[in-house]
């Protein structure tokens, strides 16, 4: 459910036994809601009555996404009357009965249909049909650009930027604030042309008939100029893309589209007397936003000394506008220096400062955007009094929860994925993981995620990436061959956020488990681990080898079926070469062992040989050991661990039977 919780709630809707049936497993998954007509009698949905386009009609304002299983036409002529805006609607999906394909038919963006069509297509091995020309050319939406940092969408022409992106023209991108992460996660040939900012009274973005901001922020340096970016004058921009938390006004008649998404980047401080209204609150925050050319949308949140916590008037204007009410003691505020400190307000309060201040030390800025201006109510009744200053961070609030997805990718072949795994990667803004695990996950990937591929010995820092970003809001997969708990990175990751004081909840985590190393090699040369068995890594990286070698001694003593972990490396050959001695002090020279490397991927090797013989054969990282015990043994190419059910008489009958108190299996 974790996955689908941005389209809860989610309604899936079908009208036969058989769409049903096909919709029913996305009931567990997704935690959605399964309506049928009262004529059907279905475990785990709901019954509708009456006509389905008034049920639809009754559920439409209050649900975020639909899937439906019935024919395309038939969902166009329910919804057609409720559709009103694509930056409202919700997401509307289509599977066929048969359940091959999964449409995408309406809110792909904003609504998040794109997304929702390709999970749900993981999620039932479909294909997903996604017609909006940006998923066509590999590109995120300019209209859901800036979703994963929580920009806001401001105004301008977004029909005709889209379009001129559609039709592969130049699209310059004039980013003054936020995060540049997604410029570097374009693909080649994109149509984004990336300048300096430029303020001039001849452009079509005029603010208020000024010729520039007032107070305008000093700009970090842009990225370098992306491949297929351009700075050939002769090819000049059709549409521009402004990033900033500057409110910008274009031109109705103008034919250039422009449009502009704004960082929450500003860090309102406030300081207020006693029982200052919202109104003035508000009021002063706008004009104040409007003097300077401020977009109210660019606000992170508000700022303000700890006394003012239980101020209503604050608490009303943040909870309206779903703004962060942030609050600092007043020895805090009195380390930061400001421009205008107040002996009055030190007097009162213990710090020379609270507006300024706060501002400064939320945006963790040197320096402010807007110095503190002070309103007063023009009525005697209700009296009141607000102070108002602007600084602006360098990295954007993004208003999310993030989350930490930790997949386990099995050997590596895509339909040796789970599907919650899949869909995990899909769903993620940020994926992360070894180069050669990306690589072999890449038809996974979406448009506009952002993709860090880290060195095999880097497992650290792709961990500290990882949370770093969460802790920040993103949604961040991390990948490991095999099954991520085991000698992957989801212990790593845990360890890293315990040691960083991690309350349990946020970021927020979940694991999704693969097939791992020694199941997949197992299940290349038949059933060797049908009996007790263990995994022991011979690399002594992180673990003292005197610690190994008494694990591999009680291993073998204890006659599991033993599959060694990176065996051998380019620098470390001599331990498999001990591990085969303590076992021939146990096992017999016979003993079944099976050498499997890169299951199931192209170059896969598969040895079946005897431990007398292990050295002989080619061993390297990318190999899996798999040492048989006692009973183990081979037919054909085939490796067989018994479990006993051939090997006990059943007093009723005299003939073989398993165990009567045995486990269940698997």
């Amino acid at each position: 459910m974790l996955l689908f919780q941005d389209f809860q709630p989610l309604a899936l809707v079908a009208t036969t036994p058989t769409g049903a049936q096909r919709l029913q497993p996305l009931c567990q998954t997704s935690g959605a809601s399964l309506w049928v007509p009262e004529s059907l009698n279905i475990e785990q949905a709901q019954n509708y009555t009456g006509s389905l386009k008034d049920h639809i009609a009754s559920l439409w304002h209050h649900h975020r996404a639909f899937v439906f299983c019935l024919a395309t036409g038939a969902v166009v002529r329910l919804i057609a009357p409720l559709l009103e805006d694509k930056s409202r609607d919700p997401a509307v999906v289509v599977v066929d009965e048969q359940g091959k394909f999964v449409i995408s038919l309406c809110s792909g963006h904003q609504g998040k249909a794109e997304q929702l069509a390709r999970m749900i297509a993981l999620q039932l091995g479909a294909t997903p049909v996604l017609t909006g020309a940006s998923a066509g050319l590999g590109l995120p939406g300019v209209d859901i650009l800036g979703v994963p940092f929580g920009w806001q969408r401001g105004e301008g022409d977004w029909t005709g930027v889209s379009a001129a992106v559609a039709r592969g023209e130049r699209v310059e991108v004039m980013q003054e604030a936020g995060s540049t992460l997604w410029q570097h996660h374009l693909p080649q040939g994109h149509p984004f042309q990336f300048g300096f900012p430029k303020y001039s009274a001849t452009e079509s973005e005029i603010i208020e008939s000024q010729e520039q901001p007032q107070n305008p922020k000093s700009h970090p340096p842009l990225p370098p100029l992306m491949k297929g970016g351009s700075q050939n004058p002769n090819l000049m921009p059709k549409a521009k893309i402004w990033i900033s938390p500057t409110q910008r006004r274009f031109s109705p008649e103008s034919d250039f589209p422009e449009v502009q998404w704004h960082p929450r980047v500003l860090w309102v401080g406030i300081g207020c007397e006693r029982g200052t209204s919202r109104a003035l609150i508000e009021t002063a925050i706008e004009q104040v936003c409007q003097q300077h050319h401020l977009a109210e949308s660019a606000i992170a949140g508000i700022a303000t000394i700890d006394i003012k916590a239980d101020e209503v008037g604050l608490i009303e204007v943040c909870r309206e506008r779903n703004w962060p009410l942030c609050i600092f003691p007043a020895d805090i505020l009195r380390g930061v220096n400001v421009p205008n400190p107040s002996a009055v307000v030190d007097k009162e309060v213990g710090t020379p400062s609270v507006a300024e201040a706060a501002a400064i030390f939320a945006a963790q800025s040197p320096a402010l955007l807007v110095p503190k201006q002070i309103f007063r109510s023009p009525r005697q009744n209700p009296q009141g009094a607000v102070t108002v200053a602007i600084a602006q961070s360098e990295r954007e609030y993004t208003g999310r929860t993030g989350q930490l997805l930790l997949v386990g990718t099995g050997p590596g072949q895509l339909d040796q994925i789970t599907p919650a795994a899949q869909t995990a990667i899909s769903r993620a803004d940020v994926v992360i993981g070894y180069s050669l695990y990306i690589d072999l996950i890449a038809p996974l990937l979406r448009p506009g995620q952002i993709v860090e591929a880290l060195p095999i010995t880097q497992e650290r820092q792709r961990a500290e990436r990882a949370i770093e970003l969460a802790q920040w809001g993103l949604t961040v997969a991390v990948v490991s061959s095999g099954d991520c708990g085991i000698y992957g990175m989801a212990g790593l990751v845990l360890e890293e956020l315990r040691a960083k004081g991690w309350d349990g909840k946020v970021p927020g985590v979940q694991v999704f488990p693969g097939i791992t190393a020694l199941q997949s090699a197992a299940s290349r040369v038949g059933a060797p681990l049908m009996h007790d068995f263990c995994a022991i890594s011979l690399s002594d990286l992180l673990t003292p080898w005197e610690m190994i070698e008494k694990r591999l001694i009680a291993a073998a003593q204890a006659d599991f079926v033993t599959a060694l972990y990176n065996p051998r490396s380019r620098t470390r050959t001599e331990q498999i070469a001990t591990a085969r001695a303590i076992f021939l002090k146990y096992r017999k020279p016979m003993t079944p062992v099976a050498l499997v490397r890169s299951a199931y991927r192209q170059d896969e090797q598969i040895t079946l040989t005897t431990l007398e013989k292990l050295l002989d054969a080619p061993i390297d990282m990318l190999t899996t050991v798999l040492i048989g015990n006692e009973s183990t043994g081979t037919h054909g190419d085939w490796m067989i661990t018994p479990r006993g059910y051939l090997g006990f008489e059943s007093e009723s009958t005299g003939r073989n039977s398993p165990k009567s108190d045995r486990q269940p299996d698997g």
